[in-house]
């Protein structure tokens, strides 16, 4: 208890459940964060709130529209207003758009940069302002091992996690004077409700986890990744910035 004891933390995309960004969100609370917790559905980030404050914890919901440079600077305003500091970043929310690139659309691809890189982009924008003003902080981006190798169907959503992965150390370098860290999580084959849409099944034992696949042969779960951000959260972590988190039971490791 208590590895990110009082640390003012935004999560975004934490409606989904399950889901990263919620289980993320639960996962810092019972270690002491203080959360705002931001979605474009507010009804599930709500929801998360209400689970985080029904096991002791604090915080916030707001409505999150991460493509929107105004919402964005809302919501980091709204978060100094009310816990007067900001200490974690967590770059969550995001979509796939897995389609042949035969029949991918620009609006198609369009639509996968701004969500998944451009909110990033904003969200480390407007968050190192306001960390800066801390004196220091950790950002955390998730990516997706889709962002380390090449992958079927997945050339914009790819493109989208690659750039976050690069970002992300281009941003560790620019925030260092600050004492501001970056890091990046990949996951690979982890049960969410996106992943679920992703192979059209809510069983995930229907899903194929060969040993050729992924060495561990099993799907991940949310608590997998949320243990990696909370590392990369708290102070554990203090001396990495920069760096590249694999947690794919093995995938990229093939």
């Amino acid at each position: 208890m208590g590895r990110v004891q009082g640390k003012v933390t935004i999560v975004t995309g934490a409606a989904s459940d399950p889901g990263l960004g919620r289980t993320t969100a639960l996962t810092l609370a019972r270690e002491g964060a203080r959360l705002v917790v931001t979605d474009v559905n507010l009804e599930g980030a709500e929801s998360c709130a209400a689970a985080i404050r029904a096991a002791g914890g604090e915080a916030l919901a707001l409505a999150h529209d991460v493509t929107r440079e105004d919402q964005w600077q809302s919501v980091v305003q709204t978060t100094l207003a009310h816990y007067g500091r900001l200490d974690v970043l967590v770059n969550n929310a995001g979509i796939a758009v897995l389609k042949p690139l035969a029949v991918m659309s620009l609006a198609d691809w369009n639509r996968q940069i701004e969500v998944n890189l451009t909110s990033v982009f904003l969200g480390c924008k407007y968050g190192m302002e306001a960390m800066r003003k801390s004196g220091g902080g950790s950002i955390v981006n998730l990516s997706s091992v889709a962002g380390l190798v090449g992958m079927a169907t997945c050339v914009a959503y790819g493109a989208s996690k690659g750039g976050v992965r690069i970002m992300s150390k281009s941003i560790a370098v620019e925030g260092a004077v600050d004492n501001i860290r970056c890091n990046s999580v990949h996951p690979g084959v982890i049960w969410t409700n996106m992943q679920a849409q992703a192979v059209g099944t809510r069983d995930a034992g229907q899903v194929a986890m060969g040993r050729d696949r992924i060495p561990l042969a099993r799907v991940g779960q949310p608590e997998d990744i949320a243990n990696c951000v909370l590392y990369l959260a708290s102070d554990e972590s203090n001396y990495v910035t920069g760096a590249e988190f694999t947690v794919d039971a093995g995938m990229t490791a093939q």
